[in-house]
């Protein structure tokens, strides 16, 4: 088992910036993907951006890219998504996940790729 705890989220201006932070529980966390969704209201979870386990590879969503960058701290059990020059449309409850496959080279984009969530944060950019 694995337990998620995401932490950073928060109302910040248009432009403004903000870091998630995502805890994970378990000696296994250093060997294993892990994932940023968001889900908007009325909307599905979509994958924001996704790391290997040895954080040599990582992915991005379109809307995302050069304004967002993921990282982790095997070390602290612990991954980030760092979110700059944020707009109004990123607006959403993030969460974190895990995929249980020890290893895996690749990053799974969509939520079925993942194994263990966290229970979410809030990020609401304002105009």
């Amino acid at each position: 088992q694995v337990q998620l705890v995401e932490s950073g989220g928060g109302l910040v201006q248009a432009g403004g910036s903000l870091r998630l932070s995502c805890t994970a529980s378990g000696r296994t966390f250093s060997s294993r993907a892990m994932g940023w969704f968001r889900q908007a209201p009325g909307k599905e979870r979509d994958i924001v951006a996704a790391i290997t386990w040895s954080g040599g590879l990582t992915y991005y969503t379109d809307s995302v890219k050069g304004r967002f960058t993921i990282s982790r701290d095997n070390a602290k059990n612990t991954v980030y998504l760092q979110m700059n020059s944020l707009r109004r449309e990123d607006t959403a409850v993030y969460y974190c996940a895990c995929r249980s496959e020890d290893g895996a080279v690749v990053v799974p984009t969509t939520a079925r790729g993942y194994d263990y969530w966290g229970q979410g944060t809030q990020v609401t950019v304002s105009s």
